[in-house]
């Protein structure tokens, strides 16, 4: 091979090694970077798992973007409470319940993951993840929730028709009551975790790197 051929092709490999090694940084939180990696493998996960077409297009790249930055800030105040986070004894059986409900083998699963880019370990720790944001939520905020008896009666008389036994007899408020103050429980601590979300935002220093992600 001649000098000019062997010079050519050391610069198509350092092209190639540096298509590897770069991974730009698309959003800063604080001290916390995510990277466009980061992007794409949240990406991937959320697609596999609501069964969506893969597509990196900006609206998806956005949104995935976006739920990286409430996981910063999430991760942030776990790391500087006192909370209990799963075990992985937790996140490995909803590992196997996913996997059972999704696919009849745990290869044809294996499989499933392969065509959207995903290991088995990315799709365990991003399930611990998962778990770890619901017992989050559920430690911080459920505390401060305070349903009373009117605001079960007044659920009550508007969605009544929604109480149903499994004979399909009407249930009376006291029968619905434990549904019904979970359910209240449950929108106001969804509300809470908004509003705390948006407070965070507002003070975390968010630095786009890449503009289109805004």
């Amino acid at each position: 091979m001649t000098a000019v051929r062997l010079c050519c092709a050391f610069m198509v490999l350092s092209v190639a090694a540096t298509a590897v090694i770069i991974d730009r940084i698309a959003v800063v939180v604080g001290d916390a970077v995510i990277k466009e990696s980061d992007i794409n493998r949240d990406v991937r996960l959320v697609s596999f798992l609501n069964r969506e077409k893969l597509s990196f297009d900006l609206a998806a790249r956005k949104a995935a973007a976006n739920r990286l930055i409430d996981q910063c800030l999430i991760q942030r105040e776990i790391d500087l409470g006192d909370y209990q986070v799963p075990s992985k004894s937790d996140a490995d059986k909803l590992f196997l319940d996913t996997q059972k409900e999704r696919a009849p083998s745990p290869a044809a699963f294996a499989k499933m993951l392969e065509h959207y880019g995903l290991s088995t370990a990315q799709m365990k720790s991003y399930l611990h993840w998962q778990l770890t944001v619901l017992r989050f939520i559920d430690q911080r905020f459920r505390p401060a929730v305070l349903v009373t008896d009117e605001d079960a009666e007044a659920y009550y008389q508007q969605h009544r028709r929604d109480f149903k036994t499994k004979d399909g007899r009407q249930k009376s408020l006291d029968e619905a009551s434990a549904e019904i103050r979970e359910i209240l429980t449950n929108q106001q601590i969804n509300k809470q975790f908004d509003n705390w979300l948006r407070v965070r935002r507002r003070s975390a220093g968010i630095q786009y790197h890449e503009a289109a992600l805004k």
